[in-house]
């Protein structure tokens, strides 16, 4: 399994917006991508412009494919001026307490 955390700060005029967004293309992440088998979304809430994504693929693949997508695509583009910083990291999985098969 290979796991993409991203770690999202939105400029606090578009947090909505951001929110909006990025709820729209975890959706879709995990309900049109064979190899997307988790996508989840977190909001701090004493923060709410920041925001943190758990993302498990089936590979490092799959995880490509999902980043040409249309909705990635369309998702990336739009928030692009709502984000005031961004920061990507990857790893695979060692251990799990789930089935992911």
């Amino acid at each position: 399994m290979f796991v993409v955390v991203v770690f999202f700060e939105a400029k606090p005029e578009h947090v909505s917006d951001f929110k909006s967004a990025i709820l729209e293309n975890a959706a879709a992440s995990v309900r049109d991508e064979a190899g997307c088998r988790q996508f989840d979304v977190a909001q701090d809430a004493s923060k709410p412009e920041q925001f943190f994504l758990y993302e498990i693929y089936d590979d490092e693949a799959a995880f490509k494919a999902h980043i040409e997508t249309a909705h990635f695509k369309s998702f990336d583009a739009a928030s692009a001026p709502w984000v005031a910083d961004k920061k990507v990291m990857t790893y695979g999985i060692i251990g799990a307490n789930r089935d992911y098969t």
